[in-house]
């Protein structure tokens, strides 16, 4: 029998976390919970994690301060925030910080730990076809290991984001396909953020800042005006 899945929620609301606590354990989650932020960093970075539920107003550190952290780490964890901050600049500060989702307050409790499951499904998923695909890929300098997650160009090992490692991997995988924003993020992020393709765009700019001589004229990840990205099949060392 696999072991439960670890989730940790961070959230000062105790009676939302509560609620959370009860639904998910009778999913069959092990759930551990932090009323602080900067109890839930530490949390974060001791690893070890399945999934990560944050609040972004906390005491200590804020929910998007631990989701950008998070997200530094080379362990990839399905993130969901959750907030009272309903306006979309919030919605897109935490998808660019890395979240994988966003539940503004008030929100339901079934829908959120049905969000939650289909995460960590496609996260089991992701697994299983990089498991399935192993073996590296190498193009245009870049070489990346699905495997082990990491990446090289031109043999130096690369500093990457798990999400922008994701994207990368995308791009070589398809070499000279076009993929418009949207595509992006439903193959790479997993699911529809309708009106946050520039979420793509900013991905795609720290890419280029850590792949390309020089992100302004790039030789790798190309714009096709009106379209959408392609990765250039060769021609760079």
């Amino acid at each position: 029998m696999e072991p439960a899945k670890r989730v940790l929620i961070v959230e000062d609301d105790i009676h939302i976390a509560d609620l959370l606590r009860m639904h998910l354990q009778d999913e069959g989650y092990q759930v551990t919970h932090c009323a602080d932020g900067s109890q839930g960093l530490a949390q974060v970075r001791a690893g070890g994690w399945d999934a990560l539920i944050l609040d972004i107003m906390l005491p200590g550190v804020d929910g998007l301060e631990i989701c950008r952290q998070a997200r530094a780490m080379t362990t990839y964890t399905p993130i969901i925030i959750t907030s009272a901050r309903s306006s979309e600049v919030h919605r897109i500060l935490g998808l660019e910080l890395g979240a994988d989702d966003y539940l503004p307050k008030p929100f339901s409790v079934l829908e959120l730990v049905a969000r939650v499951k289909a995460l960590l499904r496609r996260a089991a998923a992701m697994s299983r076809n990089q498991a399935a695909a192993a073996g590296m890929l190498e193009l245009n300098g870049v070489r990346v290991d699905p495997l082990t997650r990491q990446a090289h160009l031109n043999g130096e090992a690369l500093d990457l984001t798990p999400r922008e490692f994701d994207l990368l991997y995308h791009f070589i995988k398809h070499p000279e396909k076009v993929f418009s924003r949207l595509d992006l993020l439903n193959q790479v992020w997993g699911y529809q953020h309708d009106g946050y393709e520039h979420t793509v765009n900013t991905h795609i700019n720290r890419l280029r800042a850590k792949i390309e001589a020089d992100p302004a004229d790039p030789t790798r990840i190309l714009t096709v005006w009106g379209k959408g990205y392609r990765y250039a099949g060769g021609g760079a060392s």
